[in-house]
Protein backbone atom coordinates (compact mmCIF):
# COMPACT_ATOMS: atom_id res chain seq x y z
CA UNK A 1 0.00 0.00 0.00
CA UNK A 2 3.00 3.04 0.74
CA UNK A 3 4.99 3.82 -2.26
CA UNK A 4 8.39 2.07 -2.35
CA UNK A 5 11.55 3.44 -3.91
CA UNK A 6 10.66 1.14 -6.75
CA UNK A 7 7.26 1.90 -7.46
CA UNK A 8 7.23 6.30 -6.99
CA UNK A 9 10.65 7.13 -6.08
CA UNK A 10 10.43 10.81 -5.21
CA UNK A 11 7.06 10.45 -3.07
CA UNK A 12 8.80 7.39 -1.03
CA UNK A 13 11.41 10.42 0.40
CA UNK A 14 9.44 12.66 0.81
CA UNK A 15 6.87 10.93 3.16
CA UNK A 16 9.81 8.98 4.74
CA UNK A 17 10.84 12.51 6.20
CA UNK A 18 7.06 12.39 7.87
CA UNK A 19 6.64 11.33 11.62
CA UNK A 20 3.21 9.89 10.16
CA UNK A 21 4.90 6.55 9.77
CA UNK A 22 4.56 5.78 13.17
CA UNK A 23 1.55 3.19 13.99
CA UNK A 24 -1.77 5.06 13.19
CA UNK A 25 -4.78 5.40 15.42
CA UNK A 26 -8.15 7.39 15.23
CA UNK A 27 -6.64 9.44 17.92
CA UNK A 28 -3.62 10.53 16.42
CA UNK A 29 -5.59 11.36 13.22
CA UNK A 30 -8.16 13.82 14.91
CA UNK A 31 -5.13 15.59 16.83
CA UNK A 32 -4.85 19.10 14.66
CA UNK A 33 -1.38 19.10 14.52
CA UNK A 34 -0.46 15.22 14.78
CA UNK A 35 2.08 15.25 11.71
CA UNK A 36 4.62 18.36 10.74
CA UNK A 37 4.33 18.77 6.94
CA UNK A 38 5.85 21.90 7.45
CA UNK A 39 9.05 20.99 9.06
CA UNK A 40 9.95 17.66 7.59
CA UNK A 41 12.90 15.44 9.33
CA UNK A 42 16.19 16.70 7.34
CA UNK A 43 17.74 13.07 8.02
CA UNK A 44 20.25 12.00 5.80
CA UNK A 45 19.63 9.46 2.90
CA UNK A 46 19.86 6.11 3.67
CA UNK A 47 19.67 3.05 1.12
CA UNK A 48 21.51 2.72 -1.96
CA UNK A 49 17.82 3.85 -3.61
CA UNK A 50 17.43 6.95 -1.74
CA UNK A 51 21.46 7.71 -2.11
CA UNK A 52 20.59 6.84 -5.95
CA UNK A 53 17.58 9.30 -5.86
CA UNK A 54 19.60 12.20 -4.46
CA UNK A 55 22.20 12.02 -6.50
CA UNK A 56 20.32 12.31 -9.38
CA UNK A 57 18.26 14.94 -7.56
CA UNK A 58 20.63 17.21 -5.73
CA UNK A 59 18.09 19.80 -4.29
CA UNK A 60 16.22 17.32 -2.13
CA UNK A 61 19.21 18.59 0.35
CA UNK A 62 17.67 22.14 0.23
CA UNK A 63 15.32 22.24 3.56
CA UNK A 64 13.30 24.84 1.25
CA UNK A 65 12.77 22.42 -1.90
CA UNK A 66 12.26 19.44 0.04
CA UNK A 67 9.39 21.32 2.06
CA UNK A 68 7.42 22.72 -0.73
CA UNK A 69 7.15 18.92 -1.72
CA UNK A 70 5.98 18.14 1.20
CA UNK A 71 3.40 20.33 1.26
CA UNK A 72 2.31 19.12 -1.92
CA UNK A 73 1.56 15.48 -0.87
CA UNK A 74 -0.31 16.35 2.34
CA UNK A 75 -3.44 14.79 0.54
CA UNK A 76 -1.40 11.61 -0.21
CA UNK A 77 -0.37 11.07 3.68
CA UNK A 78 -3.88 11.50 5.16
CA UNK A 79 -5.43 9.27 2.32
CA UNK A 80 -2.72 6.62 3.15
CA UNK A 81 -3.49 6.94 7.18
CA UNK A 82 -7.42 6.64 6.23
CA UNK A 83 -6.50 3.48 3.91
CA UNK A 84 -4.92 1.52 7.04
CA UNK A 85 -8.15 2.18 9.24
CA UNK A 86 -10.01 0.65 6.37
CA UNK A 87 -7.87 -2.34 5.99
CA UNK A 88 -6.08 -4.36 2.89
CA UNK A 89 -7.63 -4.68 -0.53
CA UNK A 90 -9.51 -7.21 -1.21
CA UNK A 91 -8.72 -10.28 -3.63
CA UNK A 92 -9.43 -9.72 -7.17
CA UNK A 93 -11.39 -12.88 -7.30
CA UNK A 94 -13.69 -11.42 -4.08
CA UNK A 95 -14.12 -8.49 -5.93
CA UNK A 96 -15.35 -10.18 -9.27
CA UNK A 97 -17.59 -11.84 -7.02
CA UNK A 98 -19.30 -9.37 -5.31
CA UNK A 99 -19.09 -7.01 -8.14
CA UNK A 100 -21.42 -10.31 -10.05
CA UNK A 101 -23.46 -10.32 -6.60
CA UNK A 102 -24.76 -6.87 -7.10
CA UNK A 103 -25.10 -7.08 -10.56
CA UNK A 104 -27.84 -10.04 -10.29
CA UNK A 105 -29.39 -8.16 -7.62
CA UNK A 106 -29.58 -4.90 -9.01
CA UNK A 107 -33.24 -3.98 -9.88
CA UNK A 108 -34.36 -7.43 -8.66
CA UNK A 109 -38.29 -6.73 -7.10
CA UNK A 110 -38.92 -8.28 -3.76
CA UNK A 111 -41.39 -11.19 -4.06
CA UNK A 112 -45.02 -10.48 -2.65
CA UNK A 113 -46.23 -11.82 0.86
CA UNK A 114 -48.02 -14.74 0.04
CA UNK A 115 -51.67 -14.66 1.30
CA UNK A 116 -55.04 -16.53 1.21
CA UNK A 117 -58.27 -15.19 1.17
CA UNK A 118 -56.62 -12.16 1.62
CA UNK A 119 -54.54 -13.07 4.78
CA UNK A 120 -51.17 -13.00 4.61
CA UNK A 121 -49.85 -16.38 6.18
CA UNK A 122 -47.76 -15.79 9.25
CA UNK A 123 -45.10 -18.46 8.82
CA UNK A 124 -44.43 -17.49 5.05
CA UNK A 125 -44.50 -13.72 6.14
CA UNK A 126 -41.67 -14.32 8.81
CA UNK A 127 -39.40 -16.30 6.43
CA UNK A 128 -39.90 -13.98 3.54
CA UNK A 129 -38.96 -11.24 6.30
CA UNK A 130 -35.91 -13.48 7.49
CA UNK A 131 -34.77 -14.18 3.82
CA UNK A 132 -35.01 -10.50 2.87
CA UNK A 133 -32.95 -8.70 5.70
CA UNK A 134 -30.50 -11.79 5.04
CA UNK A 135 -30.08 -10.50 1.02
CA UNK A 136 -29.92 -7.08 2.12
CA UNK A 137 -26.51 -8.07 4.97
CA UNK A 138 -24.91 -9.64 1.61
CA UNK A 139 -25.44 -6.46 -0.52
CA UNK A 140 -24.23 -4.52 2.16
CA UNK A 141 -20.89 -6.77 2.43
CA UNK A 142 -20.45 -7.02 -1.46
CA UNK A 143 -21.17 -3.27 -1.65
CA UNK A 144 -18.41 -2.69 0.86
CA UNK A 145 -15.94 -5.01 -0.60
CA UNK A 146 -16.06 -3.19 -3.90
CA UNK A 147 -16.15 0.41 -2.41
CA UNK A 148 -12.89 -0.66 -0.30
CA UNK A 149 -11.25 -2.18 -3.67
CA UNK A 150 -12.02 1.18 -5.69
CA UNK A 151 -10.49 3.44 -2.33
CA UNK A 152 -7.35 1.27 -3.12
CA UNK A 153 -7.68 2.03 -6.63
CA UNK A 154 -8.52 5.89 -6.35
CA UNK A 155 -5.33 5.71 -3.55
CA UNK A 156 -3.11 4.03 -6.23
CA UNK A 157 -3.98 6.75 -8.56
CA UNK A 158 -2.83 9.82 -6.38
CA UNK A 159 -0.24 8.22 -5.68
CA UNK A 160 0.98 8.26 -9.63
CA UNK A 161 -0.63 11.73 -9.35
CA UNK A 162 1.65 12.98 -6.47
CA UNK A 163 5.07 11.43 -8.31
CA UNK A 164 3.94 13.63 -11.11
CA UNK A 165 3.09 16.82 -8.92
CA UNK A 166 6.83 15.86 -6.67
CA UNK A 167 8.75 16.10 -10.06
CA UNK A 168 7.43 18.92 -11.31
CA UNK A 169 7.29 20.90 -7.98
CA UNK A 170 10.97 20.06 -7.75
CA UNK A 171 11.80 21.50 -10.96
CA UNK A 172 10.09 24.47 -10.62
CA UNK A 173 11.57 25.07 -7.22
CA UNK A 174 15.39 24.60 -8.51
CA UNK A 175 14.39 26.58 -11.59
CA UNK A 176 17.75 28.77 -12.75
CA UNK A 177 19.94 26.69 -11.23
CA UNK A 178 22.42 24.26 -13.97
CA UNK A 179 20.64 21.15 -14.13
CA UNK A 180 22.82 18.08 -15.04
CA UNK A 181 19.48 16.05 -15.55
CA UNK A 182 17.92 18.72 -17.66
CA UNK A 183 20.94 18.60 -20.32
CA UNK A 184 20.58 14.99 -20.36
CA UNK A 185 16.69 15.40 -20.83
CA UNK A 186 17.32 17.47 -23.90
CA UNK A 187 19.86 14.67 -25.56
CA UNK A 188 17.11 11.96 -25.29
CA UNK A 189 14.85 13.79 -27.43
CA UNK A 190 17.25 14.09 -30.03
CA UNK A 191 17.81 10.36 -29.67
CA UNK A 192 13.97 9.75 -29.97
CA UNK A 193 13.78 11.74 -33.61
CA UNK A 194 16.13 9.01 -34.99
CA UNK A 195 14.32 6.16 -33.90
CA UNK A 196 11.20 7.57 -35.10
CA UNK A 197 12.81 7.58 -38.64
CA UNK A 198 13.74 4.47 -38.58
CA UNK A 199 9.81 3.22 -37.83
CA UNK A 200 8.78 5.45 -40.78
CA UNK A 201 11.37 3.46 -43.16
CA UNK A 202 9.94 0.65 -41.63
CA UNK A 203 6.18 1.55 -42.16
CA UNK A 204 7.26 2.93 -45.90
CA UNK A 205 8.79 -0.72 -46.89
CA UNK A 206 5.71 -2.48 -45.68
CA UNK A 207 3.42 0.21 -47.22
CA UNK A 208 5.62 -0.75 -50.80
CA UNK A 209 5.27 -4.44 -50.63
CA UNK A 210 8.40 -5.17 -49.16
CA UNK A 211 8.31 -8.08 -46.46
CA UNK A 212 8.80 -7.52 -42.87
CA UNK A 213 8.57 -9.85 -40.50
CA UNK A 214 10.75 -9.22 -38.12
CA UNK A 215 10.89 -5.29 -36.32
CA UNK A 216 14.07 -5.15 -33.66
CA UNK A 217 14.34 -1.81 -32.01
CA UNK A 218 15.57 -2.58 -28.48
CA UNK A 219 17.52 -0.14 -26.62
CA UNK A 220 17.04 2.85 -29.00
CA UNK A 221 15.42 5.34 -25.98
CA UNK A 222 11.73 4.96 -28.22
CA UNK A 223 8.99 7.22 -26.91
CA UNK A 224 5.93 5.95 -28.56
CA UNK A 225 4.81 3.81 -31.39
CA UNK A 226 2.90 4.94 -34.25
CA UNK A 227 -0.24 3.76 -34.92
CA UNK A 228 0.24 3.06 -38.25
CA UNK A 229 2.56 0.04 -36.81
CA UNK A 230 -0.58 -2.16 -37.11
CA UNK A 231 -0.63 -2.21 -40.87
CA UNK A 232 2.05 -4.67 -40.89
CA UNK A 233 0.20 -7.52 -41.42
CA UNK A 234 2.90 -9.90 -41.87
CA UNK A 235 5.03 -8.88 -39.17
CA UNK A 236 6.05 -12.09 -36.94
CA UNK A 237 8.52 -10.43 -34.18
CA UNK A 238 8.22 -7.19 -32.66
CA UNK A 239 11.27 -6.08 -30.03
CA UNK A 240 10.97 -2.67 -28.35
CA UNK A 241 12.46 -4.15 -25.25
CA UNK A 242 14.44 -1.43 -23.02
CA UNK A 243 12.71 1.73 -24.55
CA UNK A 244 10.58 4.67 -22.63
CA UNK A 245 7.45 3.43 -23.62
CA UNK A 246 4.66 4.35 -21.89
CA UNK A 247 1.66 2.80 -23.82
CA UNK A 248 1.02 0.75 -26.99
CA UNK A 249 -1.27 1.51 -29.28
CA UNK A 250 -4.18 -0.45 -29.87
CA UNK A 251 -3.42 -0.64 -33.41
CA UNK A 252 -1.32 -3.44 -32.34
CA UNK A 253 -4.33 -5.87 -32.71
CA UNK A 254 -3.86 -5.62 -36.34
CA UNK A 255 -0.69 -7.53 -36.42
CA UNK A 256 -2.64 -10.61 -36.50
CA UNK A 257 -0.04 -13.03 -37.35
CA UNK A 258 2.68 -11.92 -34.78
CA UNK A 259 4.18 -14.93 -32.97
CA UNK A 260 6.66 -12.68 -30.94
CA UNK A 261 5.91 -9.54 -29.08
CA UNK A 262 9.01 -8.26 -26.59
CA UNK A 263 7.89 -5.20 -24.27
CA UNK A 264 10.28 -5.64 -21.44
CA UNK A 265 11.91 -3.15 -19.35
CA UNK A 266 9.97 0.33 -20.18
CA UNK A 267 7.31 2.21 -18.77
CA UNK A 268 3.95 0.94 -19.37
CA UNK A 269 1.33 1.07 -16.97
CA UNK A 270 -1.13 -0.58 -18.85
CA UNK A 271 -1.96 -2.64 -22.26
CA UNK A 272 -4.54 -2.28 -24.82
CA UNK A 273 -7.55 -4.49 -24.82
CA UNK A 274 -6.51 -5.02 -28.27
CA UNK A 275 -4.06 -7.33 -27.36
CA UNK A 276 -6.54 -10.26 -27.16
CA UNK A 277 -6.64 -9.82 -31.04
CA UNK A 278 -3.19 -11.76 -31.18
CA UNK A 279 -4.60 -15.15 -31.15
CA UNK A 280 -1.18 -16.54 -32.92
CA UNK A 281 1.04 -14.68 -30.51
CA UNK A 282 3.27 -17.11 -28.75
CA UNK A 283 6.04 -15.24 -26.77
CA UNK A 284 4.87 -12.49 -24.95
CA UNK A 285 7.18 -10.55 -22.85
CA UNK A 286 5.88 -7.29 -20.53
CA UNK A 287 8.57 -7.64 -17.70
CA UNK A 288 10.03 -4.68 -16.01
CA UNK A 289 7.46 -2.85 -16.35
CA UNK A 290 4.79 -0.36 -14.25
CA UNK A 291 1.98 -2.78 -15.32
CA UNK A 292 -0.60 -2.66 -12.07
CA UNK A 293 -3.40 -4.99 -14.12
CA UNK A 294 -3.08 -7.13 -16.96
CA UNK A 295 -6.63 -6.78 -19.36
CA UNK A 296 -9.09 -9.58 -19.55
CA UNK A 297 -8.83 -10.07 -22.73
CA UNK A 298 -5.28 -11.22 -22.59
CA UNK A 299 -6.96 -15.31 -22.12
CA UNK A 300 -7.74 -15.08 -25.76
CA UNK A 301 -4.33 -15.10 -26.20
CA UNK A 302 -5.14 -18.55 -27.21
CA UNK A 303 -1.84 -19.39 -29.00
CA UNK A 304 0.78 -18.15 -25.79
CA UNK A 305 3.28 -20.82 -25.19
CA UNK A 306 5.68 -18.25 -22.82
CA UNK A 307 4.50 -15.30 -20.54
CA UNK A 308 6.38 -12.88 -18.52
CA UNK A 309 4.54 -10.33 -16.14
CA UNK A 310 7.79 -10.29 -14.20
CA UNK A 311 8.90 -6.89 -12.35
CA UNK A 312 6.02 -4.93 -11.95
CA UNK A 313 2.96 -4.28 -9.63
CA UNK A 314 0.36 -6.43 -10.33
CA UNK A 315 -1.89 -7.33 -7.36
CA UNK A 316 -3.88 -9.93 -9.53
CA UNK A 317 -4.36 -11.91 -12.15
CA UNK A 318 -7.24 -11.89 -14.57
CA UNK A 319 -10.04 -13.85 -13.05
CA UNK A 320 -10.15 -15.94 -16.09
CA UNK A 321 -6.11 -16.09 -17.35
CA UNK A 322 -6.21 -19.79 -17.37
CA UNK A 323 -9.13 -20.69 -19.36
CA UNK A 324 -7.72 -20.71 -22.66
CA UNK A 325 -4.89 -20.25 -22.39
CA UNK A 326 -4.26 -24.43 -22.98
CA UNK A 327 -0.47 -24.18 -24.82
CA UNK A 328 0.83 -22.34 -22.31
CA UNK A 329 4.05 -23.84 -20.86
CA UNK A 330 6.01 -21.40 -18.87
CA UNK A 331 4.89 -18.78 -16.79
CA UNK A 332 7.13 -15.94 -14.65
CA UNK A 333 4.82 -13.73 -12.36
CA UNK A 334 7.58 -13.25 -9.94
CA UNK A 335 8.36 -10.04 -8.30
CA UNK A 336 4.86 -8.57 -8.19
CA UNK A 337 2.40 -8.12 -5.56
CA UNK A 338 0.11 -10.77 -5.90
CA UNK A 339 -2.13 -12.09 -3.13
CA UNK A 340 -3.43 -15.18 -4.99
CA UNK A 341 -3.28 -17.06 -8.14
CA UNK A 342 -6.94 -17.30 -10.08
CA UNK A 343 -8.32 -21.01 -9.94
CA UNK A 344 -8.12 -20.60 -13.47
CA UNK A 345 -4.26 -21.50 -13.56
CA UNK A 346 -5.19 -24.63 -12.74
CA UNK A 347 -6.72 -25.27 -16.39
CA UNK A 348 -3.29 -24.24 -18.13
CA UNK A 349 -2.72 -28.16 -18.51
CA UNK A 350 0.11 -27.70 -20.48
CA UNK A 351 2.10 -25.85 -18.06
CA UNK A 352 5.93 -26.90 -17.09
CA UNK A 353 7.29 -24.07 -15.29
CA UNK A 354 5.63 -21.50 -12.88
CA UNK A 355 7.27 -19.15 -10.90
CA UNK A 356 5.74 -17.24 -8.59
CA UNK A 357 8.77 -15.89 -5.67
CA UNK A 358 8.67 -12.40 -4.13
CA UNK A 359 4.63 -12.41 -4.13
CA UNK A 360 2.57 -12.30 -1.43
CA UNK A 361 0.85 -15.08 -1.97
CA UNK A 362 -1.68 -16.52 0.84
CA UNK A 363 -1.60 -19.91 -0.56
CA UNK A 364 -2.58 -21.71 -3.69
CA UNK A 365 -5.38 -22.45 -5.12
CA UNK A 366 -6.96 -26.09 -4.34
CA UNK A 367 -7.26 -27.59 -7.66
CA UNK A 368 -3.11 -26.87 -8.22
CA UNK A 369 -2.73 -30.54 -8.47
CA UNK A 370 -4.95 -30.98 -12.03
CA UNK A 371 -1.27 -29.07 -13.39
CA UNK A 372 -0.08 -32.88 -14.60
CA UNK A 373 3.22 -31.02 -16.44
CA UNK A 374 4.54 -29.13 -14.24
CA UNK A 375 7.87 -29.70 -13.70
CA UNK A 376 9.66 -26.86 -12.28
CA UNK A 377 7.83 -24.30 -9.11
CA UNK A 378 9.26 -21.62 -7.11
CA UNK A 379 6.99 -19.90 -4.85
CA UNK A 380 9.82 -18.56 -2.43
CA UNK A 381 10.03 -15.47 -0.47
CA UNK A 382 6.12 -15.24 -0.46
CA UNK A 383 7.37 -14.71 3.51
CA UNK A 384 4.57 -14.37 6.47
CA UNK A 385 2.05 -14.89 3.72
CA UNK A 386 2.42 -18.55 2.35
CA UNK A 387 1.80 -21.23 5.51
CA UNK A 388 0.50 -24.50 3.99
CA UNK A 389 -0.03 -26.30 0.66
CA UNK A 390 -3.19 -27.87 -0.33
CA UNK A 391 -4.53 -31.49 -0.39
CA UNK A 392 -3.76 -31.68 -4.22
CA UNK A 393 -0.30 -30.98 -4.16
CA UNK A 394 1.12 -34.16 -4.04
CA UNK A 395 -0.97 -34.38 -7.41
CA UNK A 396 2.10 -33.10 -9.13
CA UNK A 397 3.50 -36.09 -10.33
CA UNK A 398 6.27 -34.02 -12.58
CA UNK A 399 7.80 -31.84 -10.52
CA UNK A 400 11.38 -32.28 -10.55
CA UNK A 401 12.33 -28.50 -8.98
CA UNK A 402 10.38 -26.92 -6.25
CA UNK A 403 11.52 -24.01 -3.64
CA UNK A 404 9.41 -23.32 -0.95
CA UNK A 405 12.17 -21.09 0.63
CA UNK A 406 11.63 -18.24 2.72
CA UNK A 407 7.90 -18.97 3.74
CA UNK A 408 6.10 -19.84 6.96
CA UNK A 409 5.24 -23.12 6.29
CA UNK A 410 4.72 -25.74 9.73
CA UNK A 411 4.36 -28.64 7.52
CA UNK A 412 4.36 -30.80 4.40
CA UNK A 413 1.59 -32.87 3.51
CA UNK A 414 1.56 -36.19 3.87
CA UNK A 415 0.70 -36.37 0.08
CA UNK A 416 4.22 -34.44 -0.71
CA UNK A 417 5.85 -38.33 -0.50
CA UNK A 418 4.30 -39.25 -3.64
CA UNK A 419 6.76 -36.25 -5.33
CA UNK A 420 8.95 -38.87 -6.56
CA UNK A 421 10.36 -37.51 -10.05
CA UNK A 422 11.55 -34.53 -7.37
CA UNK A 423 15.33 -33.33 -7.83
CA UNK A 424 15.74 -30.53 -6.29
CA UNK A 425 14.38 -29.08 -3.25
CA UNK A 426 14.74 -25.82 -1.21
CA UNK A 427 12.91 -25.46 2.44
CA UNK A 428 15.37 -23.45 4.20
CA UNK A 429 13.59 -20.32 6.27
CA UNK A 430 10.54 -22.00 7.29
CA UNK A 431 9.35 -22.99 10.88
CA UNK A 432 9.08 -26.37 9.54
CA UNK A 433 8.20 -29.24 12.08
CA UNK A 434 7.00 -32.01 9.15
CA UNK A 435 9.58 -32.79 8.00
CA UNK A 436 12.20 -31.90 11.00
CA UNK A 437 15.18 -30.00 10.62
CA UNK A 438 17.36 -33.32 10.76
CA UNK A 439 15.77 -34.79 8.02
CA UNK A 440 15.37 -31.84 5.84
CA UNK A 441 19.58 -31.13 6.16
CA UNK A 442 19.56 -34.34 4.76
CA UNK A 443 18.78 -32.95 1.41
CA UNK A 444 16.28 -33.99 -1.26
CA UNK A 445 16.75 -37.95 -0.83
CA UNK A 446 15.84 -38.15 2.89
CA UNK A 447 13.11 -35.38 2.71
CA UNK A 448 11.43 -37.62 -0.09
CA UNK A 449 12.25 -40.87 1.93
CA UNK A 450 10.42 -39.25 4.84
CA UNK A 451 7.47 -37.88 3.35
CA UNK A 452 7.07 -41.18 1.34
CA UNK A 453 7.23 -43.27 4.67
CA UNK A 454 4.42 -40.63 6.00
CA UNK A 455 2.74 -41.22 3.01
CA UNK A 456 2.26 -45.30 3.28
CA UNK A 457 1.83 -45.16 6.82
CA UNK A 458 -1.13 -43.07 6.20
CA UNK A 459 -2.37 -44.80 3.73
CA UNK A 460 -1.83 -48.19 5.45
CA UNK A 461 -3.57 -46.52 8.42
CA UNK A 462 -7.00 -45.91 6.08
CA UNK A 463 -6.97 -49.12 4.24
CA UNK A 464 -6.94 -50.67 8.02
CA UNK A 465 -9.98 -48.88 9.18
CA UNK A 466 -11.61 -49.63 6.09
CA UNK A 467 -11.35 -53.12 6.44
CA UNK A 468 -12.93 -52.55 10.13
CA UNK A 469 -15.80 -51.29 8.94
CA UNK A 470 -16.52 -53.37 5.94
CA UNK A 471 -16.06 -56.72 8.92
CA UNK A 472 -18.09 -54.89 11.32
CA UNK A 473 -21.55 -56.72 11.89
CA UNK A 474 -24.42 -55.37 10.27
CA UNK A 475 -27.61 -54.24 12.12
CA UNK A 476 -30.14 -56.36 11.61
CA UNK A 477 -33.89 -54.56 10.60
CA UNK A 478 -37.06 -56.18 12.33
CA UNK A 479 -38.02 -57.84 8.96
CA UNK A 480 -34.74 -59.51 9.07
CA UNK A 481 -34.53 -60.67 12.80
CA UNK A 482 -38.22 -62.39 12.05
CA UNK A 483 -37.53 -64.10 9.52
CA UNK A 484 -34.61 -65.73 11.15
CA UNK A 485 -37.11 -66.41 14.33
CA UNK A 486 -39.37 -67.99 12.05
CA UNK A 487 -36.86 -70.21 10.90
CA UNK A 488 -35.69 -71.40 14.40
CA UNK A 489 -38.77 -71.40 15.78
CA UNK A 490 -39.55 -74.08 13.02
CA UNK A 491 -36.36 -76.43 13.68
CA UNK A 492 -37.49 -76.21 17.63
CA UNK A 493 -40.58 -77.28 16.46
CA UNK A 494 -39.49 -80.62 14.76
CA UNK A 495 -37.37 -81.29 17.33
CA UNK A 496 -40.33 -81.62 20.12
CA UNK A 497 -41.99 -83.89 17.73
CA UNK A 498 -39.32 -86.26 17.78
CA UNK A 499 -39.30 -86.39 21.58
CA UNK A 500 -42.94 -88.41 21.04
CA UNK A 501 -45.89 -87.96 23.30
CA UNK A 502 -44.08 -90.11 26.36
CA UNK A 503 -41.10 -87.25 26.40
CA UNK A 504 -41.89 -85.54 29.42
CA UNK A 505 -43.60 -81.58 28.68
CA UNK A 506 -41.76 -79.87 31.50
CA UNK A 507 -38.48 -80.56 29.44
CA UNK A 508 -39.93 -79.72 26.20
CA UNK A 509 -41.62 -76.12 27.76
CA UNK A 510 -37.81 -75.68 29.51
CA UNK A 511 -36.69 -75.84 26.14
CA UNK A 512 -38.63 -73.64 24.43
CA UNK A 513 -38.10 -71.04 27.08
CA UNK A 514 -34.64 -71.57 26.80
CA UNK A 515 -34.96 -70.72 22.93
CA UNK A 516 -37.02 -67.51 23.80
CA UNK A 517 -34.71 -66.53 25.99
CA UNK A 518 -31.75 -66.72 23.57
CA UNK A 519 -33.73 -65.28 20.80
CA UNK A 520 -34.94 -61.98 22.97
Amino acid sequence: MDPTPQSHPILAYVLSRLPSLLPVSPTTLSTPRARDIEQPSPRAPSGAAEFDLVSRMPGLRHPSVLSAMTRAVADVSSARDALRLLGPRPDHELVDSARAFLHSHDGKPHAAASAEDGKPHAAAEEAEEDEEEEEKKKVAKSREVVRLDEAHESYGGLLREAEERLDRVYRTAMKGRDMVVDAAHGGGEEDAGVVDEEVVRVLRDADEGKAVERLLLADRQLRHLPEQLGRIRGLLVLDVSRNQLKNVPDAIGGIEHLEELRLASNALVSLPDSIGLLTSLKILDVSGNKLRSLPDSISKCRSLVELDVSYNVLSYLPTGIGQEMARLEKLWVHLNKLRSLPSSVCEMRSLRLLDAHFNQLRGLPAGIGRLAALESLNLSSNFSDMRDLPASFGDLLGLRELDLSNNQIHALPDCFGRLERLQRLRLDQNPLAVPPKEVVAGGVGAVKEYMARRWRDARAEEERRGSAVAESPKVSTPKEWLVRSVSSLGSWVSDVTRYGAGHDKAAATEEEDAYLQQNL
